[in-house]
């Protein structure tokens, strides 16, 4: 299901996430709510896939990334993908080849617009989001994925689909394919490009830990 709702401010960063994890300047946006979505299929083999947009970006074209070698909350950064700008709504980049085999751990920065998913603190993906509006806001902190469901449809929400859903939380907060916009918001859910969470489904597993900061 969609709604318009009145305008507000959204304040993107400038950065994706860092180090540090911090914020930038954003930008106003009206909100709607993206649950009503089509699946899709994952794109075939670990390549980085970078989507492409109608336009150039305004934001800085040299990002700084998280560096290997730090400590990100409570896990060793050890690589990252060569990203060489920010995400815009829908883009995302892809590659688990050589990644070796340990925890995955999935870090959403609200702020930031973004999300990275570290398999034995190697970066395999990071993707643009959209996250929940100030009436019904994403949820802080850690948790781990309680289910998962590639064809899930909301019952809270006139059954709208939710495809590849990791649920994060028995009232209904999930990772999910979703429309992507600058003026889009959720009910409290993280939404990501439909191919990534595709992706995404298939890299985890029940039990591994989503964290969400706010940046």
């Amino acid at each position: 299901m969609s709604t318009r709702r009145n305008r507000r401010i959204w304040i993107p960063p400038a950065m994706l996430l860092t180090a540090a994890l911090g914020a930038a300047l954003l930008q106003a946006a009206p909100v709607r709510h993206p649950e009503a979505l089509a699946g899709t299929r994952p794109s075939a083999g670990p390549t980085i896939t970078v989507r492409p947009v109608p336009s150039a970006p305004s934001r800085p074209t040299r990002p700084q990334p998280v560096r290997a070698g730090t400590t990100l909350v409570d896990f060793p950064v050890r690589a990252e993908l060569s990203v060489p700008r920010w995400l815009q709504p829908g883009e995302f980049a892809w590659n688990d080849e050589g990644a070796p085999v340990g925890e995955t751990v999935i870090v959403v920065n609200l702020r930031g617009r973004v999300l990275s998913v570290y398999r034995a603190g190697h970066e395999i993906g990071r993707s643009s989001i959209v996250w929940g509006s100030d009436d019904k806001p994403t949820p802080l902190g850690a948790f781990k994925i309680l289910e998962k469901d590639a064809d899930h449809r909301s019952r809270t929400y006139n059954n709208a689909p939710m495809p590849h859903m990791l649920r994060l939380t028995a009232d209904g907060v999930a990772l999910h394919g979703s429309e992507m916009a600058d003026d889009i918001a959720t009910h409290g859910c993280v939404g990501l490009p439909r191919e990534f969470a595709a992706l995404l489904f298939r890299a985890t597993r029940v039990g591994d830990r989503v964290l969400i900061l706010k940046g």
